[in-house]
């Protein structure tokens, strides 16, 4: 069976709800592998495995932490001349388009960006237009990359049992022309993050904060 390779992230072990998303939308494809980028440990690969990721392939390459995305970027075209995957999904966050930007060209491929839907054959389906217009893309050369955006599908379950790898990678001197010297957690507002909000509901000054009617 053709692979997938879908970009997992996590923060301590817990795999972001997007991942599983992703593998939601990679079985519809194929076989999903996960990509780990960063230290690990066997909860976030038994999650993966709850979503159907057949193998997940660990990155711990210091330079992944430590420089901007380009070394994501080569990671990933690395483990892509390894596994040959059909298509490769990753995440639509301003990172993760850039990673799939860099990575296109790397592996020669066609790139489709905020995807909200993927059917067996590779079509993809695309919000444009602030929402007004629905289309329709698919790629024409090389694997397919694609950016999904958050909350494009509910995660649904295929339970197995996830073969793990650590991955050796070799990093380009290139590639570390941009380091990360600081990084802070955004503060919490106390409000529910939008970016994991299925729907968003917002009003002017004229509902007098009145959403009933």
């Amino acid at each position: 069976m053709s692979e997938v390779m879908i970009v997992a992230e996590h923060a301590d072990s817990h795999i972001s709800k997007p991942a599983l998303e992703l593998l939601t939308l990679a079985r519809r494809l194929g076989d999903p592998v996960a990509v780990v980028f960063g230290e690990s440990d066997d909860t976030a690969a038994k999650a993966l495995g709850e979503y159907g990721a057949s193998r997940v392939l660990t990155v711990t390459d210091p330079a992944i932490n430590d420089y901007l995305v380009a070394p994501k970027a080569e990671a990933l075209a690395q483990i892509a001349e390894s596994v040959q995957p059909v298509a490769i999904l990753i995440t639509s966050t301003p990172e993760g388009k850039e990673i799939a930007g860099r990575l296109a060209i790397k592996l020669g491929s066609g790139l489709i960006t905020d995807a909200t839907d993927i059917v067996a054959d590779g079509t993809t389906t695309q919000s444009v237009f602030a929402g007004n217009w629905t289309v329709t893309a698919s790629v024409t050369h090389g694997a397919l990359i694609v950016t999904v955006k958050p909350n494009a599908v509910t995660p649904e379950p295929a339970p197995v049992e996830p073969a793990t790898e650590q991955i050796q990678v070799t990093i380009s001197e290139a590639a570390k022309s941009a380091r990360i010297v600081n990084s802070e957690p955004k503060k919490s507002s106390g409000r529910p993050e939008l970016t994991e909000a299925a729907v968003v509901v917002s009003g002017g000054r004229g509902t007098g904060g009145n959403f009933t009617a």
